[in-house]
């Protein structure tokens, strides 16, 4: 019975070794960057559900693998609550194992509407499993604002060679691909005669299919190679909003971003911890006339207010283009805004320029040092298809980020991984100016060019040139991969239909009522 002893030590058991398996596939990311990982992990999650085939074991398996892989992921989060936000440790650890389980829900329910539809082992299967885990990273990317982090294709930039499916499949597509090829060794009875051959096929055809996609030119090189400076203040971040430290503030911006060799010089997110309207005229007129001086654009990220009283999480250009600015769009929940009915966290919480209005999702690129560069500020680079919104007008993409937050944790190469996902699908150089890390330039194959030490104060320098052209998936997005997870479940479910209605007349045809209501009619 489901809530025996017996049952409730399974469940236990399971959800136990699922937990393990999640953790585990934190490995798969960066910074430690050892992606089979991603398929071990997750064929172990099949392996178990295939132990125990019934829906409500999936949805414990899914979950227990979920809770542990966020848990072990995303719980830099806590920093932010507790050392930066003032929470209380204990409400503080409740409130990240609380988002971590509400995360955990999407796998959950994925690996239960697999264990629901399927009615046998293999190939069919493993494709229903990817089809399942492709919805439900989709779904965790969308509802309530969308938390995409640790998407399971993530794991794959290069060298793995499944990077070359990212500008085709996009990030959950290919996470469908590494589940697809996860649950063909989870499935696989390895004692039979001939057991490896699938799975020996599956790595084959996704090695040299992820190699020969990823040497196609999905984009070209666009106008002259364009002298950058990004600047890395490292600016403390219990410091950043201290009022007697706003001199000391500016002075470092200003002298960091006085590069001579540089046609475009960008400093990082909310640099300026001010609104523009505060800083004083002098300050900003100095950076923008000695921009133009050297015939060069300068972009800032600082706060910016409308007629109409709305803040927003701003990055503005000064210097020798047309002054230009971007607003954010997507912002952090609980960090930039208030969520329906969860003003009691801000009575808790002290998050500096916590009531922010999100940006026109119509914003152009910024036309600067000759190319068209695409701003997306912190957060926004993990929502792929919002980023295509800029193309093809964009050459170039560009990152400002503040991650000081999230102290010296796995949240840095983390983000930097997530800008090299970006990269690869769209076809297009992305360049980040971070306050604390990490520095970089991404080319648009998904290798980093260049990058800064974390939490070193410093300039990159770097000759970059912008691209044109449209990868498939900045023509599609998410669209393919959504289709064929969507047809496959379909397929199944269908399928799972008809051979349940099967074996209902199957048994109806022997059911022992039956039986006794044709004797009695006989007699």
């Amino acid at each position: 019975m489901p809530g025996s002893p017996q049952a409730m030590l399974k469940g236990g058991r399971l959800a136990g070794v699922a937990m393990l398996a999640g953790m585990s596939s934190v490995l798969a990311f960066e910074p430690f960057g050892w992606f089979p990982i991603a398929f071990l992990s997750l064929a172990v999650l099949v392996a178990l559900i295939e132990r125990a085939p019934a829906a409500r074991w999936g949805f414990v398996a899914g979950f227990g693998w979920g809770l542990g892989a966020f848990v072990a992921g995303v719980s830099w989060l806590y920093v932010a609550l507790n050392r930066y936000g003032g929470v209380p440790m204990p409400l503080a650890a409740l409130a990240i194992v609380l988002f971590c389980a509400y995360l955990a829900l999407f796998p959950a329910l994925a690996c239960a509407a697999y264990a629901w539809l399927r009615r046998r082992s293999g190939l069919l299967s493993a494709a229903l499993f990817a089809a399942c885990w492709v919805l439900g990273e989709l779904l965790r990317g969308w509802l309530f604002t969308g938390f995409p982090w640790l998407a399971i294709g993530y794991s794959q930039t290069p060298p793995s060679p499944l990077a070359g499916f990212a500008p085709v499949l996009g990030i959950y597509g290919l996470g469908g691909l590494v589940a697809l090829g996860s649950a063909i060794l989870g499935l696989t009875a390895w004692r039979a005669p001939g057991g490896w051959r699938l799975p020996a096929v599956t790595v084959l055809l996704l090695g040299v299919g992820g190699q020969w996609l990823h040497g196609a030119s999905w984009s070209q090189p666009f106008g002259d190679p364009v002298r950058v400076a990004l600047v890395q203040t490292s600016i403390e971040q219990d410091l950043k909003w201290e009022p007697e430290h706003l001199a000391r503030s500016l002075t470092i911006n200003a002298e960091l971003s006085d590069v001579a060799e540089a046609d475009l010089v960008v400093l990082p997110e909310t640099t300026l911890p001010l609104l523009v309207e505060n800083v004083p005229r002098s300050y900003l007129d100095g950076l923008s006339s000695r921009a133009r001086e050297r015939s060069a654009d300068l972009v800032v990220g600082v706060f910016r207010r409308d007629e109409e009283g709305r803040i927003y999480n701003a990055a503005m250009s000064f210097g020798a283009s047309a002054p230009q600015h971007y607003a954010k769009q997507h912002l952090v929940p609980f960090g930039e805004f208030s969520p329906p009915l969860f003003g009691w966290f801000y009575r808790l919480a002290n998050i500096p320029m916590s009531d922010q209005s999100p940006g026109r999702s119509d914003q152009r690129p910024m036309e600067l040092a000759g190319q068209r560069i695409a701003v997306n500020i912190c957060y926004e680079d993990l929502f792929g298809r919002e980023l295509l919104r800029t193309l093809p007008e964009a050459t170039l993409m560009l990152n400002l980020s503040n991650l000081a937050w999230y102290g010296d944790s796995i949240a840095q190469p983390q983000h930097l991984q997530i800008a090299r996902m970006r990269a690869l699908e769209t076809g297009r150089p992305m360049l980040r100016a971070t306050n604390t890390g990490m520095t970089a330039l991404v080319l648009p194959d998904g290798q980093v060019e260049a990058v800064l030490p974390a939490f070193e104060r410093g300039v990159l320098q770097v000759t970059v040139r912008g691209h044109e052209g449209l990868t498939p998936y900045a023509r599609w997005g998410d669209g393919l991969a959504g289709m064929l997870a969507v047809l496959i479940v379909g397929t199944c479910a269908m399928n799972a239909r008809r051979k349940d209605r099967a074996i209902l007349r199957e048994h109806a045809g022997t059911h022992p009522c039956r039986d006794f209501d044709r004797d009695a009619e006989s007699q």
